[in-house]
């Protein structure tokens, strides 16, 4: 049977643009950099899985008409902005109440499950946090999709998003729980700490506070 391919380039062209959108600097990769350094590689994956599901939920809510949503009712919109602002700054504040602590390398057969789902809903919560990423998914699908959307659409976006974010992130996470960056992380731990609460309650007052 032919497939037709030229029916596929939308799914290509979202994927694409969101796994580049995924690759650029912030909250989310703070945190999965900040677990798989400080924490073990198993923290780490936990984390980037986290944020491949928020990615997937993200891109089932743009799918179901999220944009059409929030111009329908700008309240829910600025309601949303204000509750994730307030998150990232309540993970601001707890990076830095941690950041004094000194750290030892964690072996990873010693984590245990309680603190990888930990950091599988940290991953998860940062992701879905995030205002200005479930506007970019909406505005990508209602720019990129055709009017009339396939049915197997609904299944194939979310699950090549989920893909596309996990597999980004899990890169990051197995390149940086490697033993130079942790030991480097531990050697200036105070100091990468305060960089990364800085960063992302800048991020989440501007989050608040932005149009």
């Amino acid at each position: 049977m032919d497939v037709d391919f030229h029916v596929y380039m939308p799914v290509l062209t979202i994927i694409g643009t969101l796994t580049l959108g995924a690759m650029s600097p912030g909250p989310s990769f703070i945190f999965v950099v900040r677990c798989a350094v400080s924490l073990s590689r198993w923290h780490g994956i936990s984390t980037a899985i986290g944020m491949g599901t928020g990615a997937l939920i993200l891109s089932i809510a743009a799918l179901l008409g999220l944009q059409t949503i929030f111009s329908v009712m700008p309240i829910s919109f600025i309601l949303f902005k204000v509750c994730g602002g307030c998150y990232l700054i309540f993970l601001a504040f707890g990076i830095v109440k941690s950041a004094s602590i000194q750290l030892q390398t964690i072996d990873t057969k010693g984590s245990n499950n309680a603190s990888l789902f930990r950091s599988y809903f940290l991953g998860l919560g940062t992701q879905l946090s995030n205002a200005k990423t479930m506007i970019v998914f909406a505005r990508v699908f209602t720019t990129l999709l055709p009017q009339n959307i396939p049915t197997s659409f609904y299944i194939a976006i979310p699950i090549c998003t989920f893909l596309s974010n996990t597999g980004w992130y899990l890169a990051v996470a197995l390149i940086l729980s490697v033993k130079g960056p942790r030991c480097t992380y531990l050697r200036f731990k105070k100091l990468f700490d305060y960089l990364s609460a800085s960063v992302i309650g800048v991020l989440g007052a501007k989050l608040m506070v932005s149009n």
